[in-house]
């Protein structure tokens, strides 16, 4: 573990690295329906609250594993055996989220005992992994034991609200400190005299990108339970093909333009900035997967299950969809300098999603209002097809003539 190459050719992720990520669809299902019910009733803050709560404490967890992994993977037993039990805290986790939704419906205590230890399992294996890469690494040695420190510290205080089982708001705001502390933890490292680790940036692209197909498949499960429930209540119509293709195109076209920009090339140019793009994803992947809790909300409706307006349920797909798409065009902004054709795009994402929920309270068919809202992603596709591949090529160009000498001195 003395460090992996981060200009290594050809680096790709393994196959150990696939199956960790596949293990976080359990986390983000479990997620996503409670979330739906929740929604589906009219709870908001217990939907919003619960699903924040519960898909940090995946979405950190891999972030942490992935980078490490980028850094420092020997694929060798030890780093194996220590991945399955972080892929067993994932499933932990999951056994945990229903008891946090439970909790924040009372309003008087915060149940994450199960989530936590789930949470636990998984950052103790990875300080594990940490101190082992300290140990072999003089070079690294003290930002990997700064990241030890900073897990540990967190877990502590994890551990106790647990324990402790405090009254909801001073858990929430315990719960608000410890989060600072997790993400504090891996900017004091890094920017540590031992520092930078040496991450591979077109392996820790593919990563990203990987986890967010992952997450996209949320919106495949949304779509299924929405045409079953047409299905189920009109039987096989115009209507139920349409809400098929729509469901099927949303999350296409969300695939389609996270990929439009070669990130790899523009963190590899750019690594100072991988701080506000790796954190940025944490939003990113969140509303990834509530688009797929949304659709679900759509089948409930439709399945008359849902006890709040189409306009409402418009929204729980419009909402999320808008983040993702302003999202991506931000983040990208943010790598590659802004391009004025982002306000275009932006723009016309959202008049297409303000105009879906609109329809829907109007009292057009919720199909419809779908419809409507999948023209966000495709406007943004449609236009940056026509041009945008240039603009990126020019401004990829005029980032490597700008490169500056001490990027490559990171390492």
């Amino acid at each position: 573990m003395a460090g992996r190459d981060p200009h290594e050719s050809g680096r790709v992720a393994t196959t150990l690295e696939l199956f960790f990520d596949l293990v976080f669809v359990v986390a983000f299902s479990v997620a996503g329906v409670q979330v739906a019910h929740a929604l589906a009733e009219g709870h908001f803050f217990v939907a919003t609250a619960g699903f924040v709560f519960s898909t940090f404490a995946a979405i950190w967890a891999w972030i942490n594993f992935s980078w490490f992994a980028s850094a420092f993977d020997t694929d060798d037993w030890f780093f194996r055996v220590t991945t399955l039990f972080q892929m067993i805290g994932v499933a932990v986790v999951a056994l945990g989220i229903p008891a946090v939704f439970a909790s924040l419906e009372e309003r008087e205590h915060l149940d994450n005992r199960v989530l936590v230890f789930g949470y636990v399992i998984m950052r103790v294996a990875m300080s594990i992994q940490w101190i082992r890469a300290a140990l072999a690494s003089e070079r690294y040695r003290g930002v990997c034991l700064t990241y030890a420190a900073a897990i540990c510290v967190a877990q502590i205080g994890w551990v106790t609200i647990a324990i402790i089982d405090l009254p909801f708001l001073p858990a929430a705001l315990a719960s608000l400190i410890l989060f600072f502390v997790e993400l504090s933890g891996p900017v004091i490292a890094e920017n540590s005299k031992s520092g930078p680790t040496p991450w591979h940036a077109h392996h820790i692209a593919e990563r990203y990108g990987l986890l967010t197909i992952i997450t996209l498949g949320e919106g495949i499960v949304g779509t299924t339970a929405a045409l079953q429930a047409v299905v189920g209540v009109e039987g096989w119509t115009v209507e139920t093909a349409v809400l098929g293709l729509t469901g099927m195109t949303i999350p296409f076209a969300m695939w389609w333009i996270y990929f439009v920009v070669p990130t790899g090339e523009a963190l590899h140019l750019r690594r100072r900035k991988c701080f506000a793009w790796g954190y940025g994803h944490i939003i990113i992947f969140m509303a990834t997967a509530a688009v797929g809790a949304g659709l679900h909300v759509a089948a409930l409706y439709i399945e008359h299950e849902a006890h709040v307006g189409a306009g409402v349920v418009a929204a729980t797909v419009a909402v999320p969809l808008g983040i993702f798409c302003i999202g991506i065009l931000a983040i990208y902004d943010y790598l590659l300098d802004f391009d004025p054709l982002t306000v275009v795009l932006g723009g016309g994402a959202l008049v297409f999603l303000a105009g879906s929920v609109i329809l829907a309270s109007a009292g057009v068919s919720i199909v419809v209002a779908l419809v409507v809202a999948a023209g966000a992603p495709l406007f943004i596709l449609v236009v940056d097809e026509a041009g945008g591949g240039a603009r990126r090529d020019v401004a990829l160009e005029r980032l490597a003539a700008r490169a500056d000498p001490a990027e490559e001195a990171l390492q």
